[in-house]
């Protein structure tokens, strides 16, 4: 009779996957820690935004552009952050998803890539010359940074609206409301703020004495933003839309 050997058991092969995650994790906590030590350097190499105002008026002076001494103008305002930057109110100074745009559009060759807040378009003018470049753009992220750490969001707001090109040479919101409609900024109407809200992206391109189709096409824009974040409904922005601007 043969003898019957016992049956080896069959090894178990252990699931690979909590060795997967483990790396996955490293990986992840790595990515973040040089994110982090970069971020730390783009802070430690810009400089201090403690005399943004300084800035202002001194670009004021050199446009001969009126400061805005009255109240902020809502409708400017609520236009503007809806169109520009609707996490305004909620960001440090720059946007994440915007800011990785921002870095990584010129690197791909395309320079329409944004995404930059209020607070990056205002360092961009009164820091870097309205430069778009690789280097310029990092460093709108670390002033940006900077600027909303140091200054209230009105106080942005305001340094914003009286530093912005609206075309025609009209720099800030003063000069704009005055010579497009002979108004002060706290009176102008819905019809008047959108299209002054549209014309900060590309003021040339959107001259509405020269390109009125353009300028009112991106006016809508502007107007379907309000009606995203709430402040117009769908039916008072197409009464505002048809309504005349009441330029000069």
């Amino acid at each position: 009779m043969h003898e019957t050997l016992p049956l080896r058991p069959v090894p178990t092969r252990r699931p690979r996957w909590p060795s997967v995650v483990r790396r996955l994790g490293l990986a992840v906590l790595v990515v973040i820690l040089l994110a982090a030590l970069a971020f730390g350097g783009v802070l430690a190499l810009t400089p201090s935004t403690s005399d943004a105002r300084a800035r202002v008026a001194a670009q004021a002076a050199e446009h001969g552009a009126a400061a805005l001494t009255e109240r902020l103008p809502a409708r400017v305002v609520e236009a503007l952050v809806a169109t520009e930057d609707s996490r305004f109110q909620h960001h440090h100074g720059v946007d994440p998803l915007g800011a990785v745009r921002g870095v990584i559009g010129p690197l791909l060759g395309d320079e329409s890539q944004g995404g930059a807040t209020l607070d990056q378009q205002l360092v961009k003018i009164l820091y870097t010359g309205g430069h778009r470049s690789f280097t310029d753009r990092i460093e709108q992220i670390g002033l940006a940074v900077k600027l909303d750490a140091g200054y209230s969001k009105d106080d942005i707001l305001r340094m914003y609206l009286d530093t912005v090109y609206f075309g025609h040479g009209y720099y800030g919101i003063t000069s704009a409301a005055a010579g497009y409609f002979g108004r002060m900024p706290a009176t102008l109407s819905w019809t008047q703020a959108s299209l002054l809200a549209g014309l900060v992206q590309a003021p040339s391109a959107y001259d509405p004495y020269e390109h009125l189709a353009a300028a009112r096409a991106r006016q809508r824009h502007v107007l379907d933003r309000l009606v995203a974040t709430g402040h117009l409904t769908r039916a008072q922005a197409d009464q505002v839309a048809a309504d005349p601007l009441g330029l000069r």
